[in-house]
């Protein structure tokens, strides 16, 4: 099973929306939004917690990138209503020992639902933070059985051309795609969200379960998900399918390693103003403590 963290909340005890943006209401929700337990944090680790202050629910259910909703910023909280979330079910095969369809709500009775206050940082340099509520993603495995053989996990966004006008345009192959090594799912700042501050996850965030690995660039945090692979492979990834040299298979968030067409040093954060300072971007998006160790020996720049 996967490690609990020692503030574990259920989904009867989430905090108000009103509440998180009290920075004082927030301390006991924080040390997971950094991936510390409360008796290991750091005297550094805290003040930086402490410092983490939510966006707004409006900045980040309207300015967040899903394609197959259309690709301006607004266009999947105007068009992502045509999307059907229940039922729904998730298809976990590969190398398994129990593949087969799991229901949504099979699936939420069995996980321990927690809530994860986590930086958000895109590929365009942009980043928020965001209240998460949901499970480790290596409980919804161990559901299903993780064999021996399995070095990656493959993941897949539901594919619905009459409810996403947006798949209509080839910019990417559809459906999405995306993946992660077998660690890194493994991780326990790994989870599947089903929730934003206490509420269910919006169509237009990924509705009803979506990846969120916080070091890593949104775009592998893979929205709407209906399939889980287990696999011995490295698997396919959309934008790196679609473009190898500006998107790696790992794209950790790594200030040293620019986009070919922009840097990566610093970033503009969402809900700051139009004329808000830009701020430095942090290495693994600020939770290198807790993933640095998972790339120990790798070349950072090749493997980007």
């Amino acid at each position: 099973m996967a490690h609990r963290w020692t503030n574990t909340l259920s989904d009867t005890d989430v905090t108000p929306e009103a509440a998180f943006l009290n920075r004082r209401q927030m301390i006991a929700g924080v040390a997971a939004g950094v991936g510390l337990s409360l008796t290991a944090r750091s005297a550094q680790a805290e003040t930086e917690a402490e410092a983490l202050t939510p966006n707004s629910w409006d900045d980040i259910t309207t300015y967040n990138n899903y394609y197959e909703f259309g690709t301006d910023k607004g266009d999947p909280a105007r068009n992502a209503r045509t999307l059907t979330v229940s039922p729904w079910s998730v298809t976990i095969d590969g190398l398994v020992d129990r593949p087969g369809d799991y229901a949504f709500d099979e699936i939420m009775a069995k996980m321990t639902i927690e809530e994860r206050l986590y930086r958000f940082r895109c590929v365009e340099a942009w980043s928020m933070v965001v209240p998460w509520n949901g499970f480790e993603l290596a409980d919804l495995l161990d559901l299903a059985g993780v064999q021996s053989e399995a070095k990656y996990v493959a993941f897949e966004t539901v594919l619905r051309p009459d409810e996403m006008p947006g798949v209509r345009y080839p910019v990417l192959d559809w459906p999405y795609v995306e993946g992660l090594r077998l660690d890194e799912a493994l991780h326990p700042l790994t989870i599947m969200a089903t929730g934003i501050y206490g509420r269910d996850i919006p169509n237009q965030n990924g509705a009803p379960l979506r990846l969120v690995v916080p070091w890593k660039y949104g775009f592998k945090s893979i929205k709407s998900v209906v399939r889980i692979t287990l696999t011995d492979k490295e698997p396919p990834t959309s934008w790196n399918k679609a473009n190898a040299r500006e998107y790696g298979f790992y794209s950790n968030v790594n200030p040293e390693v620019d986009h070919p067409r922009w840097s990566q040093a610093t970033e503009r954060q969402i809900g700051g103003g139009l004329f808000s300072p830009r701020v430095p971007t942090l290495m693994f998006n600020g939770y290198a403590d807790e993933v640095a160790g998972l790339y120990a020996g790798m070349d950072l720049k090749k493997n980007f």
